[in-house]
């Protein structure tokens, strides 16, 4: 049930860390970032390929965990490391571009979205320590 304060702001409940929309984006992301990395060569299947489809998975599963612990401090913890693994894949994305290996509008695109989810990820995070 919706209280008439969250009805005011627009604000659903969240019950689940599946209903932050940081964590959607960031599965959405994942899937992306595997189609975006099947356009590489072959030879960086252990490269690139994987630190990146690594780096994508790693920011909504941080996520996922930091909620499960149920202790604010900890999931605080977690967005952080999330946000360390966005910094990381927007890293590995700048490296592909550079090196000419992805399409630079399909960067483009990427780094668009990890822009938005690490400005939800820091948002989360002041709003629990807030809390505290």
């Amino acid at each position: 049930m919706v209280s008439g304060e969250q009805k005011k702001k627009n604000i659903m409940p969240i019950n689940s860390y599946r209903d932050l929309d940081v964590w959607n984006r960031g599965v959405d992301l994942a899937v992306k970032i595997y189609e975006t990395t099947r356009e590489l060569p072959p030879e960086e299947r252990y490269g690139l390929t994987s630190q990146m489809r690594r780096a994508a998975v790693s920011i909504p599963s941080n996520t996922a965990e930091g909620w499960g612990r149920h202790y604010p401090k900890e999931f605080i913890n977690f967005l952080r490391k999330s946000n360390g693994s966005r910094t990381e894949l927007e890293t590995q994305l700048i490296i592909a571009e550079r090196a000419k290996l992805l399409n630079p509008a399909i960067v483009a695109e990427n780094l668009a979205e990890l822009e938005i989810i690490g400005k939800q990820l820091l948002s989360l995070e002041r709003s629990l320590e807030r809390n505290l």
